[in-house]
Parts: C-alpha cells; structure tokens; sequence
C-alpha cells in the first residue's frame, strides 16, 4: 500500500494524540506519534517526515522548539502548530518562525483534515513542479513506443511482470538504447505510478556533490551547507528512484546505497542517526558490471542487489524491425517541437537507415532525422538530406566510406552540443548520454580541441 504521506503527532495528551493518529491513519498517513517535545525532536533526527503536526505547550521542549529543529535538520518538511492558549501573537510568532499554518483547541477533526490535506497537496505539487522544470528539455516522451520486435516484445513482458513488485531492476544496454524509456515503462506500471518518478544521471553530478545530492546533508556538514537539506531519495518518497550510470558511481559511495536496498535507510552527510526512506530503485549501466566487479571497480554485494531482475535492451542494430516505427514516431514528435509537416522518409532512405550500424542506438538515429528535417523541404526526408549526402557524394551507400561518415557526423554533432553546453563537458555528456570519461576519449579520438 503507497502512503499519502508521512505525519508525526506531538501531543502531550493522550486521549487527544491517540484521536489524532486514528483520524490521520484513517486517511491513508503513515502517522508517528510522541508524547513530549524531547521525543519528537529524536524522532525528527530519524524519520522521512512530510508534516510535523505539534502542540505549542508540552514537557522537554515546546512546540517552537520542536518547529525550529525541523527547520535545522529537515527544512522541506512542514509544521502545523496546535494549541488551546493561542493569542495573534503566537499565532503571529509560529508563522514567522516556519510554520506553516496554526490549529487552536478544542480541535474539530473536519477543520485538521482540511488543513493536511492542503498543505499535503501543496508540497507534492511544489516537488512536482521542480521534477517538471528537470525535465523541461528531456528528449523522452511519456509515449516513445518501446519496439515490435521479438526481442522488445519479450522485454514488453518482462515489464508487465516486474512493474507491480517492488523489485529492484537493473537496466543494462549501450548508451542510447532507450534504458530511461524501459525504466518510466516499469514506474507506469507500479503500485507508485502516480507518485514522482526521479531520474538521476549518476555521471553527470560531480563526485564531490554526488553524496550531498543522493542522501543529502545537515546544516554545518561542509562549507556553503548553510542549512540542512534533503536528499533524492528522501525527495522521491512513495516513488521511484532510477540511478542512470550507476557504474559511474565512486566506491566511496557504494556502501551508502547498498545500505539504501537493503535497510531502507539514508545517512546524510554530516548526520550520525539514519533516517527511513519509502522508494523504489531502478538502475542502469552501458557497463559490464560483472566485468566491473572482477576488476575491483565495483562491489560485489551492490551487483548482487541491483541485480535481482536484469533487463538487457538489445542495440538497434539487432532489431531494425523497430527502425520504421522509431522513424515514424521521431519524426511525429519533431513536427511537435519544430512546426514542420513531414511525413516520413521514402524508401531510398529508409533502405540507407536500415543499413547503418547506429553506434549511438536510438539517440544516433534521433539526432539523424532532425538534422535532415532541419535541411530538408519539409515534405519527405530524402538521401540528399542526410549527413554526407549533401554534394551527391553518397558516403553512406559506399561501404568503404561508411566509417568515415559516421565519425564525421559524430565529430560534428558532439561539437555542436558542447557549443550548446557553452563548453562545460559535464553537461555535454549528460546531453549526448555519455559518461565523461567516455566523452574525453572521443574528443581526443576525433580531434575536437577545446
């Protein structure tokens, strides 16, 4: 069962508090309770809470002290205060300090519903809202069509089957594929669909941030940790969680994730108890992780976890039975974005696309047709159109040359990203889906100066 969200309860009076918890579980909450301030401030330290709902007045510390801690150790996490001696100025004070609304005694239980679920609902569209403005410029659609072939069929079947557990799933296939697509397959089809779904592009975050960014951090871990926040998988509760480049993570941090998988816990930086986290984890790699096992550059028992349920995505190469539907669903898409009418590609360049390897997969082959949209007539995508058949030279119909073609057309297309990335290549090899190092090798091979 997927939780509405996360309470703690604290009321020194237990008639009130128990009242409270049946209400707020009644309603789909996962709901803590404590009796005095002290144990809710070390509860605080170690749940994933949405929404602290406290009394102002209770023995060890007040319900002002309790909201001010939240704020030091979890500022994403509300506070409602409750109290029966409420004048305008606490009322006034509580605000101030971070609360974010105010309930007085005698409580009426239509009134506590009305204000939780408000303030529930607003900080799940506030996270949503950041999550939209992510992916604003993610490539991938919601409906980008998996594939028709036998081998897409069979991992069609796969997701249908592994989609409704709560199954870790490890995603393997070279860049490009569609890994991301099969990992939002999966999400759609699970008990949490509705709730976020949070990729994370494990070799696009610096290692010195990757930690803070994962499992977050307390205020005066580091310097410029001017407050406490929370980390992805604390932000992705009730969701799914999908690591992309997961062979990319460093050593130093495999252990805090296998501790993630197996006691659903997260330690961030600078914090010494571990706090609970509800997601589900997705993972992917372009890597041989077995092969990276053996050679020592990742963990043994981190594999063994990912790895309870493997999808292995087949290259397009060997399954163009795919490549006229892909083709047909790029160029839908790219007459959305470009206000163009095309209306496919004829059948002398569907003959020349069903014969080139596709190094980069489908990304490859959707970079192809754009720039061929781009520089056709806007009607049918010809040979003429395609890279390196401009002045009639048909590089991609001579075998000899057909290396060459690509490398001219990888060259010019990573130039022209890093262009767009304005040079930083951290974030030209998050756009072009490769991982740095990857990415440093290929400009030294093809010869792109900085």
């Amino acid at each position: 069962m997927i939780s509405n969200g996360s309470i703690l309860v604290a009321e020194d009076h237990e008639s009130a508090r128990e009242s409270l918890v049946e209400l707020l579980r009644g309603e789909g909450f996962e709901v803590h309770d404590a009796a005095d301030g002290t144990t809710a401030i070390s509860l605080i330290d170690k749940l994933d809470l949405d929404l602290v709902l406290t009394d102002l007045m209770m023995p060890g510390a007040d319900g002002i002290a309790v909201m001010k801690h939240v704020r030091d150790v979890s500022p994403q996490t509300l506070v409602m205060i409750m109290s029966a001696h409420a004048t305008v100025e606490t009322a006034i004070e509580a605000i101030r300090l971070g609360a974010q609304d105010y309930l007085l005694k005698p409580l009426l239980f239509a009134e506590v519903l009305r204000k939780v679920r408000h303030l529930m609902a607003h900080r799940k569209l506030a996270w949503e809202n950041q999550l939209l403005r992510r992916e604003v410029n993610d490539h991938f659609s919601p409906d980008r069509p998996l594939g028709r072939s036998a081998a897409m069929q069979e991992i069609v079947t796969m997701i249908r089957k592994v989609a409704p557990t709560p199954t870790t799933v490890l995603i393997s296939g070279e860049s490009g594929v569609g890994k991301e697509v099969v990992a939002r397959a999966i999400h759609n089809g699970s008990l949490a669909k509705d709730n976020v779904f949070l990729p994370v592009n494990c070799s696009a975050i610096p290692e010195n941030l990757l930690e803070s960014q994962l499992f977050g951090h307390m205020k005066g871990s580091f310097t410029g940790a001017v407050g406490s926040q929370e980390g992805l998988f604390q932000r992705a509760r009730g969701g799914t969680i999908f690591l992309d480049e997961i062979g990319e993570m460093p050593l130093s941090l495999q252990p805090k994730l296998l501790r993630v998988l197996e006691e659903k816990t997260v330690l961030p930086v600078g914090a010494t108890t571990p706090i609970k986290v509800n997601v589900r984890i997705l993972a992917a790699s372009n890597r041989d992780l077995k092969s990276e096992v053996e050679v020592g550059r990742f963990r043994e028992d981190l594999y063994y976890r990912l790895n309870v349920f493997e999808i292995d995505i087949p290259p397009l190469r060997k399954r163009l039975d795919d490549l006229p539907g892909l083709v047909e669903h790029l160029i839908h898409r790219h007459n959305a974005e470009m206000k163009t009418s095309y209306k496919g590609v004829d059948s002398a360049t569907m003959r020349i696309l069903m014969s080139l390897p596709w190094k980069g997969n489908i990304r490859e082959l959707d970079n192809v047709l754009e720039r061929a949209m781009i520089l056709g007539d806007g009607e049918w995508i010809k040979p003429a159109d395609l890279p390196g058949q401009q002045n009639g030279v048909d590089e991609f119909g001579a075998e000899d040359n057909l290396t060459r073609a690509v490398e001219l057309y990888e060259k010019t297309h990573i130039e022209r990203t890093l262009g767009k990335a304005a040079g930083d290549k951290i974030r030209a090899a998050e756009l072009l889906g490769l991982s740095l190092s990857t990415l440093y090798r290929k400009l030294e091979k093809l010869g792109i100066n900085d």
